[in-house]
């Protein structure tokens, strides 16, 4: 069972950056992918940025150009860099990880971005 824990929230003014990180409990070598979701008040998770195990990156259409995920294998944490920030990123961002056909989810950890 893989735990994750996210870290790295806050409240920020828009066009400003924050940088979320998620540590899991185990290794993270294998597990392909991981990434962040979100989900906005009264609207469904979504994804926000995954990566896989070789480290190829995709990313929501929404956030291409200001967010940035990477992974430390060393570590075993997956983070998310987040610049440009608008007030539409307000959300809670939750770590995902997909691993022996089970999802995993992390508790989330809440991004509010002032205008």
């Amino acid at each position: 069972q893989v735990q994750l824990v996210e870290s790295g929230g806050g409240l920020v003014q828009a066009g400003g950056s924050l940088r979320l990180s998620c540590a899991a409990s185990e290794s993270i070598f294998d597990i392909n992918p991981m990434g962040w979701y979100r989900q906005a008040p009264g609207k469904q998770r979504e994804l926000v940025a995954r990566i896989t195990s070789g480290g190829s990156t995709n990313y929501a259409d929404s956030v291409k150009g200001r967010f940035t995920i990477s992974k430390d294998n060393a570590k075993n944490t997956v983070d998310l860099e987040m610049n440009s920030l608008k007030p539409e990123d307000t959300a809670v961002y939750y770590c995902y990880a997909y691993h022996l056909a089970i999802d995993y989810w992390g508790k989330g950890t809440l991004v509010t971005v002032s205008s």
